[in-house]
């Protein structure tokens, strides 16, 4: 069997040099020079779904680990040699500095591939790329976080970071929201989050199966568990694009201003660093200017969503 533990042949992408303090990732000047590498090893896979699975890396090199940083929202270029890249939403504290997690669906020849692999394999990264969402701007406010599908992978990087520093924030709330109870994932570590930081989940399903209890619907049907400050409210929505009209519509409608809801364009995402332009919409490129955008911003973005 092809052990896929390996070392790039007549490539080194370690970091030569290195900064003498840590750049901020979240400027556009920044992000054209993250075109560098890590080596990673893959140190846990936990099986999420039929289709989905949580990666945990560890950045091998002491000095690039202690170096690496990121803001909650931006997103990693994942490469398995020999397959290639593939954009992946990172789903862990930014407080860690020993690792990383990648929540993965299985969906094309990358992904696929490492639904093969095992701990131990080798991996490298690229980034950080992208915004992150405004964690300190919303200080003080009541928090939605909104999410649709695998939409809750890139909604535990601002999840984590609430949860370190949850006497800066009022009410939370999750809204989560999928096709069919077996397609929920992390509800386990939500139910520790409520008890512990008082943050609130409340799931739907569109089909209720597999002995179901909870609500049927859409992810709307949610907000009428929820009372809205509109004025001390900030939300976070991710999820397929199409959710994103209905549920900021609906935030809209019943008076949440529009740059207090950010949303992920991640699904646009390609290269990270504007060469390829397949994300771009209009003359934006989703990858450098987003993926994070105010809803306000995205519709003035014909076809963003």
């Amino acid at each position: 069997m092809h052990d896929l533990r390996f070392v790039i042949p007549g490539q080194d992408i370690n970091r030569e040099d290195f900064a003498s303090s840590v750049p901020d990732f979240n400027q556009r000047s920044e992000i054209m020079k993250t075109e560098m590498g890590y080596k990673c090893a893959i140190t846990k896979i936990v099986s999420l779904t039929e289709k989905e699975k949580l990666f945990q890396l560890r950045i091998i090199d002491s000095r690039e680990r202690n170096i690496f940083r990121f803001k909650p929202g931006q997103f990693l270029m994942l490469e398995l040699p020999g397959y290639g890249e593939v954009p992946i939403s990172i789903s862990s504290s930014n407080s860690n500095h020993e690792f990383l997690e990648l929540c993965i669906r299985k969906a094309g020849h990358v992904t696929s591939a490492l639904f093969t692999v095992g701990e131990g394999t080798h991996v490298a990264i690229r980034g950080p790329f992208g915004s992150a969402f405004p964690m300190d701007e919303m200080t003080g406010n009541n928090i939605l976080l909104i999410a649709g599908g695998l939409g809750i992978a890139p909604l535990r990087a601002p999840l984590f970071w609430i949860n370190e520093h949850r006497d800066r924030f009022l009410n939370v709330h999750v809204l989560y929201g999928v096709k069919d109870p077996s397609q929920l994932l992390f509800t386990d570590q939500f139910d520790e989050w409520e008890i512990i930081n008082q943050i609130i989940l409340h799931s739907i399903v569109e089909r209720a199966e597999n002995g179901w209890n909870g609500k049927t619907g859409i992810i709307t049907d949610l907000f009428s568990d929820v009372s809205i400050e509109q004025s001390k409210t900030y939300a976070i929505v991710c999820g397929p694009p199409v959710m994103f009209k209905v549920v900021c519509r609906y935030l809209d409608r019943i008076g949440i201003p529009m740059n207090r809801m950010f949303v992920s364009l991640e699904r646009r995402m390609h290269c990270g660093m504007g060469k390829c332009c397949r994300c771009m919409v209009g003359s934006t490129f989703t990858c450098i200017d987003g993926p994070v955008f105010d809803y306000w911003s995205v519709m003035n973005l014909k076809e963003a969503i």
